[in-house]
């Protein structure tokens, strides 16, 4: 029953991959605009996997959990403030990362949403990687 969930997991994302691939403004990038498209893409979309991400991973406690409601609250309220103090984190150091540019410039703008892409897919690989069975 778990493999069927899966399978039909992998083709739902499957089928919305090759639905954004068609979308996808990093195609072709050939100007600063279509940079800044792409990086404001590339951070919508990792921060996305990373919300997704996190929802699985407070599924699959209250999967684990369904027999103690006492450790599951105190699991997820765990996840909640580290994810909280997590983005605090990202933000922060994102900020420093993105500096040397004028705060609003297309260079800070860009670099900043690198960073913030760049955080939140390795945070998402790893809230993925908790409570696999």
């Amino acid at each position: 029953m778990k493999s069927i969930f899966l399978a039909l997991a992998l083709i739902a994302t499957g089928a919305q991959a090759a639905e954004e691939a068609d979308n996808n403004p990093c195609d072709a990038v050939e100007n600063d605009v279509q940079t800044l498209e792409c990086s404001t893409y590339s951070k919508n979309t990792a921060e996305q996997l990373l919300k997704d991400n996190f929802q699985g991973l407070l599924e699959r406690m209250k999967t684990q959990y369904a027999n103690n409601k006492a450790q599951l609250a105190d699991i997820t309220g765990k996840l909640q403030t580290a994810e909280q103090l997590w983005m605090k984190s990202r933000d922060a150091d994102c900020a420093i990362a993105a500096f040397p540019a004028a705060v609003g410039s297309k260079t800070y703008t860009m670099d900043l949403n690198d960073c913030l892409a760049s955080k939140s897919d390795e945070r998402s690989e790893f809230l993925e990687s908790i409570g696999q069975e």
